[in-house]
């Protein structure tokens, strides 16, 4: 990295920076591990005549090494193949209405707090806004070290149950929306998409108004007839990095797709994977009659859910991932 020129090649540059932070995320603990280590040897070499002198200093070593040892512990969590890389995220809303198309724009929201609050960078790749309020769907890619192993146990149906905004009785209301979580995937993987199984429809892309507004129909959407996998881009102006950015979408969630096949897994991701609706959630939050957000895989909860809206999703992540890895 050092190397002049370095940055010369910006893709590049940004996969080795990758490949460090993870490689990084697993050298740094082990090193801070032996530190404390050493730093507790030494401690009772100093105490071996009064231990009472080097108690509190024992003690705070021992609290060191329980948070470093839980940190290596998520770590080993993380194995899978694709789990260093970037991830890429769809939302769609399920049933409710214009409820849940509110409630996916929340969903999606919430994920994007929880990416810049773990220093992750957050691109948006498509942005469909419905009718009346919320999303029709929103993808955007999560660049960073282990996205994808930690937000694939993020990847299913969420429920929302509130007093709805939209219904002048104030009634209470149950809407659905989903997640899919897919790995992107490096250039060396190979997927072939053959040009009669896709069809290319280009669009305007949507914007907030004004100067910002592309003129020229260079959003891009693709359809993989064969599976009906349908993807999208419209964040650059240029149609050729849309159709660029929009074929790499496909070919991780085709092969995402193959990889479930081989596994006899496919229900968890496309073809039984069931309605957006009740009776396949992964996850509940409870605005009223009073507040919780329940995992029903992990048995995972907390009253704070305005916490979790913002973004605060670590214990459910970490609580999946660990009954993962005792299964």
């Amino acid at each position: 990295m050092t190397v002049p020129g370095f940055w010369d090649d910006q893709e590049a540059a940004q996969k080795l920076v990758l490949e460090k932070k993870a490689l990084q995320a697993v050298v740094e603990p082990i090193d801070e591990v032996r530190k404390l280590l050493d730093d507790g040897e030494i401690l009772l070499e100093l105490g071996a005549e009064d231990p009472t002198a080097v108690a509190d200093d024992l003690k705070a070593v021992g609290v060191a090494m329980d948070k470093v040892l839980d940190q290596l512990e998520f770590q080993m969590m993380l194995s899978g193949p694709h789990d260093p890389k970037n991830a890429i995220i769809t939302v769609t809303p399920g049933a409710g209405g214009v409820d849940a198309s509110d409630w996916a724009e929340m969903l999606a929201k919430m994920y994007v707090r929880w990416a810049e609050d773990a220093d992750f960078d957050v691109e948006s790749l498509d942005y469909q806004a419905a009718e009346e309020a919320g999303i029709k769907s929103a993808t955007f890619l999560v660049k960073g070290a282990y996205a994808y192993g930690k937000l694939r146990a993020e990847q299913g149906v969420h429920r929302l149950v509130r007093i709805s905004p939209f219904d002048g009785q104030a009634r209470r209301q149950t809407s659905f929306a989903s997640l899919e979580v897919v790995p992107e995937l490096d250039d060396e993987i190979t997927v072939e998409i053959e040009d009669k199984d896709i069809r290319i429809d280009t669009f305007r892309a949507s914007g907030a108004g004004g100067q910002h507004v592309n003129k020229t129909d260079s959003a891009i959407r693709i359809t993989h007839l064969p599976t009906g996998i349908v993807v999208s881009c419209q964040n650059e102006r240029s149609q050729h990095k849309n159709k660029a950015t929009a074929m790499k979408a496909l070919r991780a969630k085709l092969y995402q797709l193959e990889e479930a096949k081989k596994k006899e897994e496919l229900a968890q991701f496309y073809g039984d994977r069931g309605t957006i609706s009740w009776g396949n959630q992964i996850r509940s939050y409870v605005l009223h009659p009073y507040q919780m957000v329940k995992d029903l895989r992990t048995g995972e909860e907390t009253s704070n859910v305005q916490g979790v809206l913002a973004g605060k999703l670590d214990r459910f992540i970490e609580a999946y991932l660990k009954g993962r890895r005792r299964d």
